[in-house]
């Protein structure tokens, strides 16, 4: 066993982890927690998280607001870019009666260079954006938010106009801290790949679900909330640089999965993954 201990809202807690070299899911093991980049390091910062405070993802106080900052943010926008926009135009949208813009509007809106960092900055692709955005506003309409579950509500999103399944569960996972979805950016499917969740070849443009469920099963697995394990993942990796990055990944540690012979340790080690368990820390409801 390995032993956690943080010291959280000034209180001393510990959280019980499996040994390094315990599988945590077929061809996977936990890993030291004071090795960054592991299963068990990633385990560990989620419950530190999760633990100093009940977890808040909202980044807009509507859906309309929400919808507006996700389908701004991401398709490798920096993140201050695309809250700057989205600033912008929910500025305008309190100016409305019906929560719409037109597309000439949106355009407009977006086409203005922003203010970042003390600096001038024009938002790419601002065209297309204007469209889909304009378009969204109006379909929004139509989708009832409340009697949709989790995965209901993403599907529904991703009939809008410019939103596909990480920007749409990006929106659900805010709204409703869900853990039925994952955003699986660049970060998150990095941080994957390392650990051998995912494979090197992985591609969410082609098979999105699939990976989704791997993660979510991973995060199962180790006991942990998915949307607080997919935040701290995609907060610490955006801020690794790739020469660091490069340095704490060793792909000599048997943690990380890509490699020949993986198929038969898997089936070597499923017997042993029921009888290990997982983290003592339950996950919060």
């Amino acid at each position: 066993m390995q032993q956690v201990i943080a010291k959280i809202a000034g209180t001393y807690a510990a959280l019980d982890l499996p040994d390094p070299d315990a599988w945590l899911m077929p061809g996977i093991r936990w890993g030291s927690f004071e090795h960054a980049l592991t299963p068990a390091f990633w385990v560990s910062q989620a419950w530190m998280s999760d633990e100093a405070q009940a977890p808040s993802f909202r980044l807009g106080k509507t859906l309309v607001e929400e919808v507006v900052v996700c389908l701004l943010g991401g398709h490798g926008m920096p993140a201050e870019v695309g809250l700057a926009a989205s600033d912008r135009i929910c500025k305008a949208l309190a100016d409305t009666a019906d929560n719409l813009l037109s597309d000439e509007e949106c355009e407009r809106l977006l086409l203005e260079p922003f203010l970042v960092g003390g600096r001038p900055v024009r938002y790419r692709f601002a065209r297309q954006r204007a469209r889909y955005l304009a378009g969204t506003l109006r379909g929004l309409k139509a989708i009832d938010e409340a009697g949709l579950s989790d995965v209901a509500f993403r599907d529904a999103l991703c009939t809008l106009p410019g939103i596909g399944p990480k920007t749409a569960s990006w929106i659900v996972r805010n709204r409703r801290a869900s853990d039925a979805v994952a955003i699986l950016d660049v970060h998150i499917i990095r941080a994957c790949q390392i650990m051998g969740v995912f494979p090197e070849s992985a591609c969410p443009a082609r098979h999105y679900l699939g990976l989704e469920k791997r993660f979510l099963d991973f995060c199962l697995a180790a006991g942990a909330r998915a949307s607080v394990v997919d935040a701290v993942m995609w907060g610490t990796m955006r801020r690794v640089s790739k020469r660091l990055l490069n340095q704490l990944i060793d792909q000599n540690q048997k943690f990380y999965n890509a490699r020949a012979g993986f198929e038969q340790e898997s089936i070597q080690c499923q017997g042993q993954v029921q009888a290990i368990g997982v983290a003592t820390a339950a996950p919060a409801p």
